[in-house]
């Protein structure tokens, strides 16, 4: 990593990282809406989702705590075996496709999800079998695009999940997928360690989540969740469309 451009690269993933866990804290997801395609466009498609992976993991064990009281642990465990399932072909996908394919499956999936929650009505669903796609998806995605909240909010919206329960639940579900992610890419050789920036960006990145915990304690007194979800699909599409780009213009040689 050049000189000139870290200062530049800490600051900006800095301020996404307290972004994500503001908007977390406020509506229950947005750590790896903003984070995701943020540290894509710095560091690449394997690295920077890598570390969205790990900062989601510790933001949703921060958050998680603080929200344990609504936690719905029976739905937790109908989603989270899955998760495994989803995650591995996750993580062959990361380790087959080129940066510019990454780059573009990455920005497509964001988008198409984030059109899909807001264009498309979800009909009603209940019972093992929604649960257990919702699971897979969330951890396929997870693994390979760093952001499973989509797939978890058209669960929400089809089984009419409460709000208060499916954001505090969301955190052990998010601490599973990162965790996993994690593993999974990194036992099947899909993104080494050695892949990540140095450990004082990495220290860095993940000593602002706490911060953004606090301020999002403030924030979530005085914002609607449904505010926050807002933000953070502005902040999600632009990124997504900045991956979507780069990846076209880096496969037909223009970058």
């Amino acid at each position: 990593m050049p000189a000139d451009v870290a200062p530049l690269l800490l600051i900006v993933a800095a301020a996404a990282v307290i972004l994500g866990t503001v908007l977390q804290r406020v509506s229950g997801m947005g750590v790896g809406l903003v984070v995701a395609p943020t540290l894509a466009l710095l560091l690449g498609p394997v690295a920077g989702v890598l570390l969205t992976n790990l900062t989601t993991t510790v933001s949703a064990v921060l958050i998680g705590i603080t929200l344990r009281h609504d936690i719905d642990w029976q739905r937790y465990i109908r989603l989270a075996p899955l998760i495994v399932v989803g995650s591995v072909p996750g993580a062959l996908l990361v380790g087959a496709a080129d940066r510019s394919s990454l780059e573009v499956i990455i920005g497509t999936v964001l988008l198409a999800t984030l059109l899909t929650t807001a264009l498309v009505r979800i009909p009603p669903v209940s019972g093992a079998i929604p649960a257990a796609m919702a699971g897979t998806a969330g951890g396929f995605l997870n693994t390979a695009v760093g952001v499973a909240a989509p797939a978890m909010l058209v669960y929400a919206q089809a089984t009419n999940w409460q709000q208060r329960s499916f954001a505090a639940t969301l955190q052990p579900i998010f601490f599973t997928m990162g965790l996993t992610s994690v593993i999974t890419k990194v036992g099947l050789g899909a993104a080494p360690i050695s892949g990540l920036p140095p450990l004082p960006v990495i220290g860095l990145v993940v000593a602002m989540v706490p911060i953004g915990l606090l301020v999002g304690g403030l924030v979530a007194r005085r914002v609607t969740a449904e505010a926050g979800r807002k933000v953070a699909v502005v902040v999600v599409t632009a990124g997504a469309l900045l991956l979507l780009a780069r990846g076209v213009g880096g496969m037909a040689g223009l970058f």
